[in-house]
């Protein structure tokens, strides 16, 4: 299990690291799977050119970048040729609604389940905790984003706490339950 699950995405140097190490290939023949589906409104689709340079300045090309807009399903054999999954920000409530609406939640879990690395931000990242009814149920919690305290560095401990915090510098990284989840970032 690979999940990172920020605020900004790769913002600081530690949380690219951590990416980059997490993904754990060269990075120049990485392929990556980008969805901006929850970026609906004017300030998210703005944010959309961030999100897709945080894949190019972690070295991978653009050639090996296929955006997906979640409008059709895709099945695990088509997402298994990629070696990360981008969830970019937005509106999660519409990114939840088109993931389950396309049957992408059962792909996305089962790519998750197989060692298939994925970065949420934001909205990306709300959809896999329990802010939302019907959600993706990776941790048991409510998870808010953008908060100007966070977590502090270091293991999580679990069974989860009622709310985790993330701000813009801070990620929680899930490499497994439920020994392998931190904080990285402050």
């Amino acid at each position: 299990m690979k999940v990172l699950l920020t605020s900004t995405g790769l913002e600081t140097e530690e949380i690219k690291e951590y990416f980059v190490k997490m993904v754990g290939k060269d990075m120049s023949s990485v392929k990556a799977l980008f969805i901006p589906t929850a970026a609906v409104d004017p300030g998210a689709i703005e944010v959309l050119p961030k999100c897709m340079h945080d894949l190019l300045k972690c070295g991978v090309q653009e050639q090996n970048i296929k955006v997906f807009d979640l409008h059709v399903g895709i099945t695990l054999d088509e997402l298994r040729q990629f070696d990360v999954v981008y969830l970019c920000g937005g509106n999660p409530a519409y990114l939840l609604e088109r993931i389950n609406a396309t049957g992408f939640h059962t792909t996305l879990m089962a790519y998750i389940q197989a060692d298939g690395a994925v970065i949420g931000v934001s909205a990306g990242s709300l959809i896999f905790s329990n802010n939302l009814p019907d959600n993706l149920g990776l941790i048991d919690t409510k998870l808010d984003v953008h908060c100007a305290e966070g977590e502090r560095k270091g293991k999580v401990e679990y069974p989860f706490k009622n709310n985790l915090r993330l701000t813009n510098t801070c990620a929680l990284a899930i490499c497994g339950f439920p020994d392998r989840l931190e904080i990285i970032g402050t």
